[in-house]
Parts: C-alpha cells; sequence; structure tokens
C-alpha cells in the first residue's frame, strides 16, 4: 500500500496497512478461532491458495503472525499470533461490536439480544466447536489459567458484564444480576464439585477488580479476566460497550474435556433457572 508522506507517523495510517485488507481481517478471525493450519484456514475462508499464501506471507513479515513447525515430512506450519496479533485482537471484536449493533442490528445497545438476531445464531452455532487448545485467561490471582479444565467433567464457563459497576441513572437493559449471577453459582458450587464440574466466570473486568468482588462475596470457582478479548475473539462472542469498556453479554456454554462446547444458553433471561440449566447439562452424560 502506497502511504501518503503524512501518514508516515500516523498509527491508525500504519495499523490500516494491516487490518485494511478485507482478506488479512479474516484471516486474523480464523486463526483466533483456533484455525491455524493453512488447510483448516483455506476450508474455512474458500480462499485460494495462492491468496491464502499471499496473506500469511505479509502478515508473517509485519510480525503479526509466527510460523510454527508441526511436522518435517512434508514441512508443515502453523500459524500463531504473536504478541503484536494478540494486540489486534481487542480490535477485531470492536469491528464484529460496531456490526452486531449497526450493520446486522438497528443501532440500540443491549446487554441481551433478540432471538432472531445474528448474535444469537452465532452463539447457538457454537455447539460441537472445539475452543483453541492453547487458550489461556487471567485469574483473579494474577496468574494464567486454561479456559477449560481437562481434569473435570465439564466446564461451565458462564460470562457477564461486570460485578461492581456504576451503570449509571440510566442501566442498560439485561446488564444488572451479575452480582446475583455469582452468588448463585456460589450456592451451587457444592453440587457442582461432586459431580466433579469446573466453573469459570468471565467478564473483560481486570483481575484485580475480579479479586475484590470475590473476596468480598467468597467465590470459591476462579474468576478470569478477558480484557484482552482472547475469548471473544475465540468464539465471537457478543460484547456491548458499557460503562467506558467493551463487555461481554451473559451466556452459559457447557465445554467438555475435549474442549467441545456441548450446550449453550443465550440469552440469559431467568438468572436462577440458567445455573439449574448449567448444573443439569453439565452432570448429564453426552449421547
Amino acid at each position: 500500500m502506497k502511504m501518503h508522506n503524512a501518514d508516515e507517523n500516523c498509527g491508525i495510517a500504519q495499523a490500516a496497512v494491516v487490518t485494511g485488507d478485507w482478506w488479512n481481517v479474516l484471516v486474523l478471525r480464523e486463526i483466533a478461532r483456533g484455525h491455524v493450519r493453512f488447510d483448516a484456514l483455506a476450508t474455512e475462508l474458500g480462499l485460494s491458495r495462492k491468496v491464502l499464501t499471499e496473506r500469511l506471507g505479509r502478515l508473517v513479515a509485519r510480525g503479526v503472525l509466527c510460523r510454527s513447525l508441526y511436522q518435517r515430512r512434508p514441512v508443515r506450519y502453523e500459524y500463531l499470533l504473536t504478541d503484536s496479533g494478540l494486540d489486534l485482537l481487542p480490535l477485531l471484536v470492536a469491528m464484529q461490536d460496531w456490526g452486531d449493533r449497526w450493520m446486522l442490528g438497528d443501532g440500540s445497545t443491549a446487554a441481551t439480544t433478540a432471538e432472531d438476531s445474528a448474535e444469537h445464531s452465532r452463539v447457538h452455532a457454537l455447539t460441537g466447536t472445539p475452543l483453541p487448545a492453547d487458550l489461556e485467561l487471567t485469574g483473579s490471582d494474577g496468574a494464567d489459567r486454561a479456559v477449560v479444565d481437562p481434569d473435570a467433567a465439564a466446564t461451565v464457563l458462564f460470562t457477564y458484564p461486570g460485578t461492581g459497576v456504576n451503570w449509571g441513572d440510566d442501566p442498560i437493559p439485561g446488564a444488572p444480576g451479575c452480582t446475583l449471577e455469582n452468588r448463585l453459582f456460589r450456592d451451587a458450587w457444592p453440587e457442582f464439585r461432586r459431580a466433579q464440574v469446573t466453573v469459570h466466570g468471565i467478564s473483560t473486568q481486570l483481575p484485580y477488580e475480579q479479586a475484590d468482588f470475590a473476596r468480598a462475596e467468597s467465590v470459591p470457582y476462579p474468576l478470569l479476566s478477558d480484557a484482552r478479548q482472547r475469548l471473544a475473539a475465540a468464539l465471537r462472542l457478543p460484547t456491548f460497550r458499557g460503562a467506558g469498556r467493551l463487555r461481554l453479554k451473559r451466556l452459559v456454554l457447557v465445554v467438555d474435556a475435549e474442549r467441545t462446547v456441548r450446550h449453550t444458553l443465550f440469552p440469559v433471561h431467568d438468572i436462577p433457572g440458567a445455573v439449574d440449566q448449567a448444573l443439569r447439562w453439565a452432570t448429564t452424560p453426552a449421547r
């Protein structure tokens, strides 16, 4: 891309060199979802091998991706996000949020969704989808933790906008209830534990914010921070902007030990019912 001299010191213009290409953005979207091998990318994108090779080469040259050898005969590489690439994930999620709101929606802001929305279809299509093997989020103790517990019979992931948030005089519909939801999962925790089911509560709040809440409410299960939007990008989860931050909409996923999504609940209108449903799903053997 040829740039005007005035753009040389403009961060937006420099970022557009990487993100201004349609296929570059979609390649990054798919790699964030865990499709890191060439054939998987070609299948998901429906892209010719020549064009895909060109785009991958450019992203590697820009330092957004790196190649990792996984097979020697014949030589095969996986394409992984570098630190630079990981820092692009919030931009991808923000693009998705804008598209959901203004291109696929009516422009309104909500912490829930309609059952005929694109977000609803996208979340429910997650059933049968594996989570990326290397997906980790930072816990309230500051340590990185796998999103899915491989030693558990199942892992329940429940996402929520945020606890302890001052929504102001005009609260966003559907946002209140995060503290209640955590308390209900806390109260049901002994039943989940007896069934060898792991529970993770996830928001885009920072780890120290979650740690303060966990101490105040005696939360026994890990709270994980998706402040960098790694989970949101990997699963294309619905978000909304509230109190100055992109926030996850409330939903529940039940994931098996092989990291495959088995059940989805979205939107969540009945919070006590959602906790009960998560327990039933997580403790029912897969057929």
